[in-house]
């Protein structure tokens, strides 16, 4: 099985988080600035064995969708052009950034610390999905 990418896309700072290779486990992997998101993906892509990106889906409580939503669908036009052999998803990502926030401060970890924040995020949006997954099978 090949590896899947979680992305929790933000304007200037993008988490990113992958599974293993049986799809069962996310892991945190880095956050970076956004600007540099695709040399990074470019890198990353060829050395990894990668399937498929997961995509947080930002909402709101009224189930509308936020302002970042164009920047992700304008670096989704741009990565499927680059990439088209690589399956897109997107997981309804609310709450994410809160929990993500609460379990920093269980650990103790500063708040200051924003780059930690996004890989949560994106750990939490992969995991779901990968869970949700799993009870599909």
């Amino acid at each position: 099985m090949k590896k899947i990418l979680g992305i929790d896309y933000g304007k200037r700072i993008t988490g990113l988080s992958i599974s293993d290779i049986s799809q069962v486990f996310s892991f945190g992997l880095k956050s970076i600035p956004t600007k540099k998101l695709m040399d990074f993906l470019d890198i990353f892509i060829v050395t990894e064995k990668i399937e498929k990106i997961v995509i947080g889906l930002p909402k709101t409580l009224k189930n509308k969708n936020f302002l970042i939503e164009k920047y992700i669908q304008k670096f989704i036009f741009k990565f499927h052009k680059k990439y088209p052999k690589i399956l897109i998803d997107r997981l309804d990502e609310r709450f994410t950034s809160k929990i993500a926030f609460y379990t920093m401060i269980e650990l103790g970890i500063k708040k200051k610390k924003k780059n930690i924040l996004n890989k949560i995020s994106a750990t939490l949006i992969l995991q779901s999905y990968l869970s949700k997954k799993k009870k599909k099978n």
